[in-house]
């Protein structure tokens, strides 16, 4: 469905990658090679890997492995897209969309952690949220709705008075497991149903209301 829609919310959950930063050519990058480690098919494996934490994707590409193995290779798959920011970039609007934000309430909800999406967002020049929920606050990744929660919870606003922007299937799923509104972002959103979907960030217009409440113009 086209966003032709005026939202209410009284707080905003942000996804990072896809959503405020396209890095999906390290992604792409890095996560092809461990295809090619494992023997396993690079177009099959990114269907899969978008919006999850990193072992979580590799317990759906490789189920028979034991998870501490996942846990170690993610470990090493941090540090390499930390380390691998080439092209990385803001998604068109994300630097406006955040600088709306100020002191309204929102938070980054994301699957990386610390070290990745600093480098991530410093490589696209964006400022970080001052509430964060990242791979270190939770224990089950998207599209376990954890994170969602986590971030509503410290931001002090009810699941069904937040408003979720996400891009992944995964992040989309969690976004309404959590009961929050979703806002999909870009072609990838597109395909997992979210409430309204938009092509990128320049589509979305914030305005603050006397009452508290955001305004969110899509479309």
């Amino acid at each position: 469905m086209t966003a032709t829609a005026v939202l209410t919310a009284r707080a905003l959950l942000l996804d990072m990658d896809g959503t405020l930063v396209n890095s999906d050519a390290s992604v792409e990058r890095v996560w092809r090679r461990w295809a090619e480690r494992h023997g396993l098919d690079g177009d099959e494996v990114m269907k899969v890997v978008h919006g999850r934490q990193g072992y979580a994707s590799m317990a759906l590409l490789l189920p028979d492995r034991p998870m501490e193995h996942n846990h170690a290779d993610n470990a090493r798959m941090l540090a390499e897209e930390t380390a691998d920011t080439d092209g990385v970039v803001a998604i068109p609007g994300a630097p406006e969309f955040l600088a709306s934000l100020r002191g309204l309430p929102h938070a980054l909800v994301t699957s990386a952690d610390v070290p990745l999406s600093t480098a991530r967002m410093a490589a696209a020049g964006l400022q970080q949220p001052e509430v964060r929920v990242t791979a270190e606050s939770v224990g089950a990744s998207k599209p376990d709705p954890e994170g969602f929660l986590k971030g509503a919870a410290e931001l002090g606003i009810a699941p069904a008075d937040c408003v979720v922007f996400e891009d992944s299937g995964a992040g989309i799923a969690a976004g309404r497991a959590a009961g929050m509104t979703v806002v999909g972002i870009g072609p990838r959103a597109a395909s997992h149903e979210p409430d309204v979907v938009v092509e990128d960030l320049t589509k979305v217009r914030v305005e603050a209301a006397a009452d508290g409440t955001i305004h969110l113009h899509i479309g």
